[in-house]
């Protein structure tokens, strides 16, 4: 998890929300990820996503049998969907999302037993730091806001 914050800190430093992640099999790290929205303008550049992506390049394969991802905070629907498709053995969370996580929160999609796989789940690991590194940059993000802008 420590290396998943390593990259949260990375994405805020570039401006993007606070999420980093990593995947990491046989006790080696073979995938990274941060939040990558703004700098790609791509909806789907979640830190989950390009970790997994990143493992699957490579391990050569996108069958991640074995892989367990670390994320800084709860996966959306998105993420937790890609966590089952790419059949990641175990998936390991900081901070909760109340508003859009889908494993724990609202729904719990890396177990549903009507999906072809179920991923193994550990929630809150470091989860004071990974929420406050978020907390931070939203209360930064609002002390700007306080200033008009156009558009």
């Amino acid at each position: 998890m420590e290396v998943a914050l390593e990259e949260a800190r990375a994405a805020r430093d570039r401006g993007e929300v606070p999420v980093g992640a990593v995947a990491v099999a046989g006790g080696r790290v073979v995938g990274r990820g941060r939040n990558r929205l703004q700098e790609d303008q791509d909806p789907t550049a979640h830190a989950e996503l390009l970790a997994l992506r990143a493992a699957a390049r490579a391990l050569g394969s996108w069958r991640l049998l074995g892989v367990t991802l670390y994320s800084t905070l709860e996966p959306c629907a998105m993420c937790a969907g890609a966590c089952v498709l790419a059949r990641i053995e175990r998936l390991v969370y900081g901070a909760e999302d109340p508003k859009t996580g889908m494993s724990g929160s609202l729904a719990v999609i890396p177990q549903d037993p009507r999906l072809n796989h179920r991923v193994d789940i550990v929630r809150g690991v470091l989860a004071a730091e990974c929420g406050e590194l978020l907390r931070a940059f939203f209360r930064d993000r609002r002390g700007l806001s306080d200033t008009p802008t156009s558009g």
